[in-house]
Parts: structure tokens; C-alpha cells; sequence
């Protein structure tokens, strides 16, 4: 979560809320008021100042779900009082979520789907760092057994979500991040096998890179990884980051071997909230076997009634994510996921086409072989009177949001714009973003920006989601 220094308000303490007819006195902003409000007044209040944040059909930075069915938001409204962690109380809505458990190992071809373990968790980072966690316990007990120290724990990773870099520093392990280098913008078998030692709790290959959309080399990475193992005697496990792919792959490139078809994947992370399609606060993680969840990090409950297992990082949490992800599977099915998700892909695709056609661009990502959507950079010697930065701020201008950044250790040189393309993200939709984009690239043509917004005064404003 962001956190909000007392400086950042203190000279807007005092500061009072005004209304009109529904709030006719004015509110302190940032002390709890002495009366209460008006029910409709207070809504109003609020309402009103939700009216500033974006549109959120039409931000194409953010991986998260930003339209759903009616029938979801019902599901999201009864689940509303339902405490997930409560399960003696409300059995059905913690059978939904075993359903999905083992729908979803089935999915990612467990070879167990019917006796595996996983959980629900608040998102995919939670469920991120739940897969860390068993790797680095599976990792400890096995250097214990041997009498050998274990007191420097490393993990492997490429330009990774920000959630292994908090794991690595709450859970004190050393973050072995491999720096892009070139055109390579993301891990490869030889960056990895080059990182490993007798101290590595596993490697987290992304499925779907934060930064660019693509697929990092699952199989490949095993199939080094057993070289390794082969040679020196290093079994080091894989962990795959499918926050985006895990609901991408399976559909539209089944063929791609990255789950739990290589026996090396112990666990895998998916964001339901993302391309699982349901509103957010639902994550996934799902282990190859229940063997690969070390015993130690389920604890029981029993102060709720009953004895509740809990594998989460959290507590409380209301019941509305998981059974809307339930709906989702059971109402779309695979033929249902397939045809949305290559509607996703198909416009990220015919988008990154048009980008192709306008001169001053190069793609990154052309939108094929990864998540849905496309990513580009101004092409090397180009000088078209805008940078990246500014072409996302007049963008903003017409509602859109398409973030710029640079690209990660050793590229900070590359500066990367990126367009995901969601459920709710039309054909016709992407057309009127093109058509804005191409226009404000010809005012920058007549019309250079005076003073080119850089990196150091943009960095907090746009980033990878």
C-alpha cells in the first residue's frame, strides 16, 4: 500500500469539505467531523470526489479487470459480509474455493489435481510470495538434514514484478535480479545457470514480464536447470510467476510447456483479477503436490469454530473474489476464456500493427506470443520533438492512460511505452486511441514540446503496473 506522510497534509490540516444543498455545513478534511452526516450528503461527498480519479475503461496501464458482467457484481455484493477465513461458518462459499483450487491445478496440469493444495489470496503478489515461502522452507530443512548452514538464502528472477523484490527484503533472502543487457529484456537459461549456488531457494521465470508482456523461457530454463543438477548435483526448483499467463497460455497457446507438465515447476502464482476476469482482491497459488507445501506454514485455527487450515498471509477477507472467479469458470468454460482471451490478443496485435505503420516507433512487443497488448520505444535515431513522457501526458489529456518508463538494471537507457488490452478494451475502442495517438503526434510535429518531460520528473507519475 502507498503511505502518506503527516508532511505531505500538514500545511492542509485545517482545511474544511464544502457542499451545496446536500452538505450545507462544511467538513473538516482531515479530522473525523463531531456530527455525524446525512447518509445521501456523505455519499454525495464522496461520490463527487471519486469523479476525479480516471476512467478506469480507459486505463490501458493497469493488468487488472476494469469491466464485468452484472451477474459478478450481485456475487461481489452477497459476498460482501462473508469472511473467507471463516470457513465452519460459511462452508459453501470455502467449497467454492477448493473448487477452484482444483480446477485450476487441473488447468496447469497438476499430476495430482484432485489431492494437490493452493489457496485464494488477495492477489497474486500475496500468492507470489506464498510460493517463495515454500521454496525457501523446502530449501532450509534440506541444508538442516545435511548439517549445512543456512543463513544465505538467494533467489533468482528476471526484470521481475515489484513483489520479489519486497520478498527478498521481508523475508531476508538475496535477490539475484538478472539485468537486461542488449535486446535481451528479460532471463535466459545461461543469465540463470550463471546465478546458482548451493544457497538458491529456486528461480521465478515470468509469465507475462511487467515491463514488456512476453513469456521468459519456462522450459528452457528447466531444461538448463537439469543440466545444472545433472553436473553438480544442484536441485534447484522453479517457481513461475503467472500473474498475467496463467489464464493467458493455457487458452491461446496450449502448446507452451511453462506449468506443471515440467516436473521442476513446484508452485505457480496467477492473478484472478486479472485475466481470470474478476474484480479485484483474487490471487491463486497452486503447488505441483501437496509434498511441495511444507507442513510448517499451514496453520490451524480454532477460536472461529471447527479447525481451519490457513495458508494465506492475511486474515479477513470478504468471500465476493472467489466466488465470482467460480462463476467465471463455470460460466465461461474454456471455449468461453478462449474466445475473450484471443479477442484480447487479436486487438493488442491489430494495435501494435498501426504502431508499426507510423514511422517514429519501434516495437518491442508486437503483441503475439505473450499477454495481450503491445509495447513500443521511439526508434533509434528519431528525433520527433516528444519523448515517451510526453506523449502519455497528452494522452492524458483525452482521458487515456498509457504509461512510459524505463526499462529495468543496465536498459535504464530504453524508455518503453506499453498498452494492455482487456476485456471491456473493444476493437472499436483501441481504433479511437490510435486515432488520438497519431494526432498528437502530428502536433508534435508542428509544435515540439519546449521542454521534453524526463525521467527524473516523470518516474513518480508513470510506471508498469
Amino acid at each position: 500500500m502507498s503511505t502518506h506522510r503527516r508532511v505531505e497534509i500538514v500545511s492542509n490540516l485545517d482545511e474544511d469539505v464544502f457542499g451545496t444543498g446536500f452538505l450545507p455545513q462544511p467538513l473538516p478534511r482531515y479530522k473525523i467531523p463531531q456530527q455525524e452526516t446525512d447518509p445521501a450528503g456523505a455519499y454525495q461527498l464522496v461520490h463527487d470526489e471519486l469523479l476525479l480519479d480516471g476512467n478506469t475503461r480507459q486505463n490501458l496501464a493497469t493488468f487488472t479487470q476494469t469491466w464485468v458482467e452484472p451477474e459478478v457484481r450481485k456475487l461481489m455484493d452477497e459476498g460482501l459480509s462473508k469472511n473467507m477465513v471463516e470457513k465452519s461458518e460459511y462452508p459453501q462459499t470455502a467449497e467454492l474455493e477448493a473448487r477452484c483450487v482444483r480446477m485450476l491445478a487441473d488447468l496447469w496440469n497438476s499430476p495430482d489435481a484432485a489431492n494437490t493444495i493452493g489457496c485464494s489470496t488477495t492477489g497474486s503478489s500475496e500468492a507470489a510470495m506464498l510460493g517463495g515461502l515454500a521454496m525457501k522452507w523446502r530449501w532450509r530443512k534440506k541444508r538442516e538434514q545435511a548439517g549445512l548452514p543456512t543463513d544465505k538464502p538467494n533467489l533468482i528472477c528476471g526484470p521481475a514484478h515489484i513483489c520479489w523484490p519486497k520478498f527478498a527484503r521481508y523475508f531476508d533472502v538475496e535477490l539475484r535480479q538478472i539485468p537486461c543487457e542488449g535486446q535481451r529484456l528479460m532471463m535466459s537459461p545461461r543469465e540463470v545457470v550463471a546465478r546458482c549456488d548451493e544457497n538458491t531457494i529456486g528461480v521465478v521465470p515470468t509469465l507475462g514480464v511487467t515491463y514488456t508482456l512476453q513469456y521468459e523461457p519456462v522450459q528452457e530454463v528447466a531444461i538448463a536447470l537439469d543440466d545444472l543438477e545433472e553436473e553438480h548435483g544442484l536441485d534447484i526448483p522453479i517457481h513461475v510467476d503467472a500473474a498475467s499467463g496463467a489464464f493467458v497460455a493455457p487458452f491461446i497457446h496450449p502448446s507452451l510447456l511453462w506449468d506443471f507438465r515440467i516436473a521442476r515447476v513446484k508452485s505457480i502464482n496467477a492473478s484472478g483479477h486479472k485475466y481470470g476476469l474478476t474484480p479485484l482482491g483474487c490471487g491463486w497459488v497452486i503447488w505441483r503436490e501437496a509434498d511441495d507445501l511444507p507442513e510448517d506454514l499451514i496453520f490451524r485455527v480454532k477460536y472461529l469454530g471447527g479447525n481451519m487450515p490457513t495458508i494465506a498471509l492475511t486474515f479477513s477477507r470478504p468471500g465476493g473474489p472467489v466466488a465470482s472467479q467460480y462463476y467465471n469458470l463455470v460460466r465461461l468454460g474454456r471455449e468461453g476464456y478462449t474466445k475473450i482471451t484471443q479477442a484480447c490478443a487479436d486487438v493488442g496485435a491489430w494495435f501494435a500493427d498501426q504502431l508499426r505503420n507510423l514511422e517514429v516507433f519501434e516495437l518491442v512487443y508486437d503483441g503475439r506470443g505473450g499477454a495481450p497488448g503491445c509495447a513500443w520505444t521511439i526508434r533509434k535515431g528519431k528525433e520527433p520533438g516528444f519523448t515517451l513522457y510526453d506523449l502519455a501526458e497528452r494522452l492524458r489529456g483525452k482521458g487515456w492512460q498509457v504509461p512510459a518508463y524505463p526499462m529495468p538494471a543496465n536498459r535504464g537507457d530504453l524508455v518503453v511505452q506499453r498498452a494492455l488490452s482487456r476485456l471491456g478494451l473493444s476493437r472499436d475502442l483501441a481504433g479511437l486511441l490510435f486515432e488520438d495517438l497519431e494526432r498528437s503526434v502530428r502536433h508534435f510535429e508542428k509544435h515540439p514540446a519546449p521542454k521534453a518531460i524526463m525521467r527524473k520528473s516523470a518516474e513518480n507519475v508513470y510506471y508498469p503496473n
